[in-house]
């Protein structure tokens, strides 16, 4: 039992270390952990990302119209992982404050 602990322990270093060292010598890095806590919203969501299909939740439309948005407006900030396509929830709520203007 005690190299479970063991080995989880040295997993949990050398991933912590590798991510370390990749902004070992960028201060700035946009990437890191702290950067990423400090510009989350204040309800504690605005990195979520929202898989397409429930998209028409969070803007407030139906499915058939979402679909259409998405559609008509390509250019629609969003990430495809695995071959599926997520939205940012906050980079999505800035596009349509500006699509709204």
């Amino acid at each position: 039992m005690d190299f479970i602990f063991l080995g989880l322990g040295i997993a949990a270093a050398g991933y912590f270390i590798g991510r370390g060292l990749e902004n070992f010598k960028n201060p700035d890095a946009t990437h890191s952990l702290g950067k990423m806590w400090d510009e989350q919203a204040e309800d504690g969501f605005s990195n979520y990302l929202i898989p397409e299909q429930e998209v028409h939740h969070h803007i407030g439309l139906s499915k058939e119209d979402a679909q259409a948005l998405i559609n008509e407006f390509p250019d629609i900030p969003h990430v495809k992982v695995n071959g599926k396509v997520y939205y940012h929830r906050q980079k999505l709520r800035q596009w349509l404050g500006e699509k709204g203007s």
